[in-house]
């Protein structure tokens, strides 16, 4: 997936400490999803570290809303959120939801939901996606993966 240019009017701003942690989470549930011996797991826990991303990008973008009625509007997707108030970002949102029935599979233990390739990559690209949103909220980035993932997650999955 391409990196997208910022946009002017997504200047980084100072990151709410809500996003901060949010954001150390998902480099943490990245890690954590390097080492899952399956490729469902590895899937499955890298597709939480992308959510958690998204969750950081909103923490630091969005103010809490006051409580609304009953009936008014239901829950909608972090993915749908991140789109509106980071629009910058809905290429990755698109990707990222598109990609969470595969994580439910995943998740309820469908046989042959993922492939390791498929698992392997959504490790990089989410990555790439915590780089990016760490620039879009003005957090300096830490990188999770090794320079040469590839390597490193075919040695684990022989």
């Amino acid at each position: 997936m391409p990196i997208p240019a910022p946009r002017p009017h997504a200047r980084p701003t100072r990151a709410a400490p809500a996003a901060v942690d949010l954001l150390a989470q998902a480099r943490h549930g990245l890690l954590e999803a390097t080492v899952q011996p399956r490729p469902a797991e590895r899937y499955a826990t890298a597709h939480l570290a992308a959510l958690r991303t998204a969750a950081a990008v909103l923490a630091a973008r969005t103010q809490p809303a006051p409580p609304k009625r009953r009936g008014r509007g239901g829950p909608r997707s972090a993915w749908l959120l991140l789109a509106e108030v980071a629009p910058e970002l809905s290429e990755w949102a698109a990707f990222f939801n598109a990609g969470a029935g595969k994580r439910a599979a995943a998740e309820a233990g469908v046989p042959g939901a993922v492939t390791a390739r498929e698992a392997d990559d959504l490790l990089r690209e989410v990555d790439i996606f915590i780089a990016v949103a760490a620039t879009t909220i003005g957090v300096t980035h830490q990188p999770v993966l090794p320079p040469n993932p590839a390597s490193q997650l075919s040695r684990q999955a022989g």
